[in-house]
């Protein structure tokens, strides 16, 4: 027998107010940060001109500092870059 991949269920919005309702408002923020550098570090891929680069470079920093945030209060909420797109 083989395992199968977890297929990804959507959770309502009342349960996701109420899971984070359990965690203190920076983690919350954090994890937002987090989510939102990862995609901008995402879509600025391939040759970059210079300005482009600079905002990368921003988006990777609050990226790392979000996952500092994260990673000190539970190692397996931090976010890694998106591949692909």
């Amino acid at each position: 027998m083989t395992a199968s991949p977890l297929v990804p269920v959507p959770i309502p919005d009342r349960v996701a107010a109420m899971i984070g309702s359990c965690m203190p408002v920076h983690i919350l923020q954090a994890e937002i940060d987090a989510e939102c550098a990862a995609r901008e570090v995402s879509m600025l891929r391939g040759p970059l001109c210079a300005e482009d680069r600079a905002d990368r470079e921003h988006a990777l920093s609050t990226l790392a500092r979000a996952n500092k945030v994260l990673a000190a209060y539970d190692p397996r909420l931090t976010v890694g870059p998106r591949r692909g797109r």
